[in-house]
């Protein structure tokens, strides 16, 4: 039987059909894959590998930062060249740098290998995320994508602390390779203007979304503010509970129960999209800001784990909102695929930031409550964004 979303490239269906979902949602996990798993690789280097605390924040945040630069590059292409392409490119890179650290693992080489197979991913996530950007209903679409985040996430905080280094480096070789198989169902171009317009008469409409570009830009902005608090706090957490006498046990089950419950973060997003977009996020913003910064009071079990769990479910709710946000001011997916490069920018400057901290002796409570104060900054921002949408709303209502 014939696919119609394949065969049929030229209408909307081919961004929303279950073989453009699966490949574009299956590259993202790959290319966010480190994100999700920093605090047990960070353990890994210090405890396999013999690196210090502070090194191995700058060494993944690297690997973010290179994630940032591929993803930007790509926003400049994903436009004009086939994006089947950019994927195949960004693979062959993301390979070769990891290959690579199979072989040299000394501090400076894994620094520039770090950047390497950051930039290979931030291609081909940036890709995959423009190609969610691209549905008709991206809310819809990145809830799934967060939803099926936490399963991933919770599988690989399970698995890595029971692989070598050289293991964990060959799962993030195969894993590209295997989406590379099937992807035939990656759409290669954007929609036409003619389809975007009947894309557009498709959607439900809250607001009005065509607003000046300088708006999606400041999106940008409050989004990067954001991953600058989760890069912080998140790399640093589980060798702050080690280092104040909690269980590496404890710490992984703890990663596992959490990872799940980030499934809550989604299930209550659904429930509050009625409340539209800005609502929730201020609330969901607000709230992540006391969770980073409680650690800074003191750390035991039950505060480390409702931190972890409050930490991980607003992760997911704060990330649906932010991205759907700018998915419905960018139809065009150029600023679409800039959000893989803020959100890995902001969790690379946030590890540097930590890291600094540490350097200076000024301690893990210092480290939460500049992490926190990332998130308001974020929060101010989105109100400006609110403001400016309101008025741009009430003006095309006196127009009409």
């Amino acid at each position: 039987m014939t696919d119609n979303a394949n065969n049929n490239e030229g209408t909307p269906v081919i961004f929303d059909g279950w073989r453009s979902m699966t490949i574009a949602c299956s590259l993202s996990l790959i290319g966010y894959s480190v994100m999700g798993s920093v605090p047990i690789l960070s353990t890994a280097l210090v405890v396999k590998e013999g690196f210090t605390d502070a090194q191995v924040g700058k060494i993944w945040g690297n690997d973010l930062l290179g994630l940032s630069i591929g993803a930007i590059l790509a926003a400049f292409l994903v436009a004009r060249v086939n994006r089947r392409y950019l994927v195949v490119a960004g693979i062959i890179l993301t390979d070769g740098a990891n290959a690579l650290c199979l072989w040299f693992g000394n501090y400076e080489a894994m620094l520039g290998l770090r950047v390497f197979a950051g930039i290979g991913s931030g291609i081909f996530t940036a890709v995959a995320v423009t190609t969610l950007g691209g549905t008709t209903n991206p809310v819809r679409a990145f809830n799934i994508l967060v939803f099926l985040f936490a399963f991933s996430t919770a599988f690989q905080l399970r698995l890595f602390p029971h692989l070598t280094m050289d293991q964990i480096y060959w799962f993030y070789i195969a894993m590209p390779v295997v989406c590379g198989l099937f992807l035939k169902w990656l759409p290669a171009r954007p929609l036409s203007a003619e389809e975007l317009g009947q894309q557009e008469e498709a959607e439900d409409h809250i607001d009005n979304w065509h607003v000046p570009k300088f708006i999606p830009v400041i999106c940008l902005v409050a989004i990067c503010f954001t991953y600058i608090n989760i890069g912080g706090y998140y790399t640093y957490i589980d060798l702050a509970a080690n280092g104040a006498g909690i269980t590496e046990e404890f710490m992984a089950n703890s990663w596992t129960i959490v990872s799940f419950l980030m499934l809550a973060g989604c299930v209550i997003a659904f429930l509050c999209t009625r409340f539209g977009l800005y609502k929730p996020l201020f609330a969901g913003l607000v709230a992540m800001t006391l969770v980073v910064a409680m650690p800074s009071a003191g750390i035991n079990k039950i505060s480390i784990f409702v931190s972890l769990f409050g930490f991980m479910t607003l992760w997911t709710f704060a990330d649906i909102f932010q991205m759907g946000m700018i998915s419905h001011m960018d139809r065009s997916g150029s600023m679409v695929a800039l959000m893989p490069a803020v959100q890995g920018l902001g969790q690379s400057i946030g590890p540097w930031i930590a890291s600094i901290i540490l350097d200076y002796e000024l301690g893990y409570n210092v480290v939460f409550v500049v992490s926190s104060s990332m998130t308001l900054i974020a929060m101010f921002l989105y109100i400006g964004i609110f403001l400016c949408t309101r008025n741009n709303n009430a003006a095309s209502s006196e127009a009409t």
